[in-house]
């Protein structure tokens, strides 16, 4: 069944005509690529609590539901408990098997306490207030390699750039190897969707095999001669025994790398293509740069990188009065409820001063995003310093294109023509 739907996601025209067919919501349909919040808001309307007829997985629309979901210890990231994702790993290679079920994406209390204090250390709010100064001079670098050409495309030269340098530093990965990691990663992400298929996991494990003989050379090198970088207090960690373990040590530092370039470039995309959309904000912000703090949390609510995260059911429970049996899959529609009317005023007018925005991109819990202060200061130094420096900047706020992903919502390009201020 994953095979065929996968199949059909890539043609138009089956899923157009067969779209009836596929219930009140259809993940799939081209649409909900370009534009997926008004099937969102029918969604939410019609049916918040909705069942798929063909993949039988649980989706919830609203923030309330939502919300509760993912802070309920009764709802479980473990989904190697479903027994149709015990039978796609099973033919992956060991190495490649354990990093999909044990990362932090993947484990709950107490295994995912221990692994987020372990890295949490380099992500605190002080440790990021003192990255500020070295985020600002990236930023300046990559901005100044574009301006005497007069345009830029800001995917592959800023949005995926800058957090790629920011986390790579964080970790002590040589500049020179950068571009492989981000070809890495690149290939990797596609396992996070919730809908995937053994062909997909198959598909990518060459890209972790290159990742993970790379990560154990640097592991190797920090041993031998320690340095002020995450990878190196990883490894001290390591050693300690109980505290962290290769396989481990490798998984965390994917993730790491993975979740903390991906995301960050998909919402700065997804925020400048917002102010191409919203000229009115756009000017709100050029003539008030103090907004920029409440403007980024705006961004992030508005068209949010990650559109829905899941949970398995780790007993029967009821819902918005459905009654959601053990072992279900649940996805949260993250997008969904960040524009639910009952939680934020006029949830469809992007606001960049808008107040009381406790949005779920971040997720929700125990699994709030470990970097979620790092992607807010490299947002709002980015973006800030984008519209002082290129106050003018014009691109095509009706572009295609989007990536085909059903959980992270990004563009693949967008052209920009750059204007220095005077």
């Amino acid at each position: 069944m994953i095979r065929l739907l996968r199949l059909l996601a890539r043609l138009e025209w089956p899923m157009r005509l067969l779209g009836p067919l596929f219930g009140r919501f259809n993940p799939l349909h081209p649409d909900r690529r370009r534009n997926p919040y008004p099937a969102y808001r029918k969604l939410r309307e019609r049916a918040p609590v909705y069942r798929h007829p063909i993949i039988r997985i649980w989706f919830l629309s609203r923030y309330e539901d939502c919300a509760a979901v993912l802070k309920d210890p009764a709802f479980s990231v473990r989904r190697m408990e479903l027994p149709a994702m015990q039978r796609m790993v099973a033919p992956l290679r060991e190495d490649f098997r354990e990093m999909i079920t044990r990362n932090l994406l993947m484990l709950d209390p107490p295994d995912h306490t221990r692994l987020r204090a372990l890295v949490g250390k380099a992500f605190t709010p002080r440790v990021v207030e003192r990255l500020r100064p070295r985020i600002q001079a990236i930023v300046d670098e990559l901005l100044d390699g574009v301006e005497a050409a007069g345009e830029m495309d800001l995917i592959r030269d800023f949005a995926y750039p800058l957090p790629v340098i920011v986390i790579a530093e964080m970790l002590g990965v040589p500049a020179s190897d950068r571009a492989r990691f981000i070809a890495w990663s690149n290939r990797l992400v596609a396992i996070v969707d919730p809908i995937t298929s053994p062909e997909t996991l198959e598909s990518v494990q060459p890209a972790f095999h290159e990742m993970a003989a790379y990560l154990r050379g640097i592991c190797e090198e920090r041993r031998r001669e320690p340095r002020d970088d995450l990878i190196s207090a990883l490894v001290a960690a390591e050693e300690q025994g109980d505290a962290l373990t290769p396989a481990e040590l490798i998984s965390t530092c994917s993730i790491i790398l993975g979740a903390g370039y991906e995301t960050t470039a998909s919402i700065l995309g997804n925020s400048v293509m917002a102010l191409l959309r919203n000229p009115g904000e756009r000017k709100r912000l050029q003539d008030d740069p103090s907004l920029i703090a409440s403007a980024v949390e705006e961004f992030l609510r508005y068209d949010p990188p990650v559109q829905a995260t899941d949970r398995i059911a780790m007993r029967d429970c009821e819902i918005g009065g459905k009654r959601i049996r053990k072992g279900s899959l649940v996805v949260t529609l993250l997008a969904a409820a960040n524009r639910d009317p009952a939680r934020f005023p006029d949830p469809e007018r992007l606001d960049l001063g808008r107040q009381d925005n406790a949005h779920l991109s971040f997720s929700h819990g125990v699994h709030f995003c470990l970097g979620a202060q790092l992607a807010r200061a490299e947002l709002q130094i980015a973006l800030g310093t984008l519209l002082r420096r290129f106050p003018d900047f014009d691109g095509d706020p009706s572009t295609d294109a989007w990536r085909p992903s059903i959980t992270l919502r990004g563009l693949t390009t967008l052209p920009l023509t750059l204007r220095p201020s005077l």
